[in-house]
């Protein structure tokens, strides 16, 4: 029986994703900031809930050490931590900025360093990162978020010709618009409306979010393709789940970055 580690389990893509592996059979550690609060997942068998904060070593480390005490190996890494900081770059603090490339990058790469030299032991093991269609393309105000996202598709194209020296795989699930709480909980917007000469902007993005989430894809499409990827067998790296991402992909690889900034300003009215 093959092992997953989900970070960022609580809800969304994380906790849909644990469910649908544990359906099918799988162990799951299923990791969030607070197990705490947990009433779903700790009802199902093969499933361990545990505390990882991507922003604490420790407790990745006690996770990584719990889950394979538990299972006996991890055979997957889902790198699903993370959330989403728009506005005008000026109106966030440093720390905020520091938060945002903490949680999305650098969480990512900690979980990503602690769980390798078990890989590297078994010679064997895989590692899916959740991007998203904006690490493809940008929409505005989200300097930080894509910057974090067009980070994580570097990280792990780059990172796919080392650890094949070890038996090891990368992937890179690419979602499109989701129905999750992501413009909820997981959507930190910052505006600060003494800095007059971008409030045009802002009003224009908020104005266009309920259109641009109103047909998003269901978040079983997104744990579906993310069981594809870990269990297809194919030296590929890039999946995309949505009708939107696929969209945009397309668009991007027949028309260019070009057209997809003129199709943005036309979008938002800009």
């Amino acid at each position: 029986m093959k092992t997953i580690l989900i970070t960022g389990s609580s809800s969304g893509i994380g906790k849909e994703t644990a469910k649908y592996f544990q359906s099918k059979g799988w162990n799951v550690i299923a990791s969030m900031r607070t197990p705490e609060n947990e009433q779903e997942l700790t009802k199902l068998a093969n499933v361990l809930v545990t505390k990882l904060d991507v922003l604490d070593l420790n407790s990745i480390h006690e996770t990584v050490e719990k889950g394979i005490l538990k299972f006996g190996s991890i055979d997957v890494l889902l790198n699903n931590a993370g959330y989403g900081a728009y506005g005008p770059l000026e109106s966030f603090s440093r720390e905020k900025i520091l938060r945002q490339f903490n949680t999305n990058v650098i969480g990512l790469l900690d979980v990503t360093k602690a769980v390798l030299p078990h890989f590297r032991k078994n010679k064997n093991g895989m590692i899916i990162n959740i991007s998203s269609m904006g690490g493809k393309m940008t929409f505005p105000l989200g300097s930080l978020y894509h910057g974090t996202k067009f980070a994580v598709e570097g990280i792990s194209e780059s990172l796919r010709y080392e650890i094949e020296q070890i038996g090891c795989k990368i992937k890179i699930v690419e979602p499109g618009a989701i129905a999750t709480d992501f413009a909820g909980r997981s959507f930190d917007f910052n505006n600060d409306e003494n800095l007059e000469e971008y409030q045009n902007v802002v009003t224009k993005m908020t104005d266009a979010l309920p259109t641009m989430i109103k047909n998003a894809s269901q978040v079983n499409i997104v744990s579906r393709v993310i069981y594809q990827a870990a269990t297809d067998g194919k030296n590929k790296l890039r999946y995309m789940a949505g009708k939107d991402a696929k969209m945009y992909n397309f668009m991007n690889k027949l028309l260019g970055y070009n057209f997809i900034l003129k199709m943005n300003k036309m979008f938002f009215k800009l």
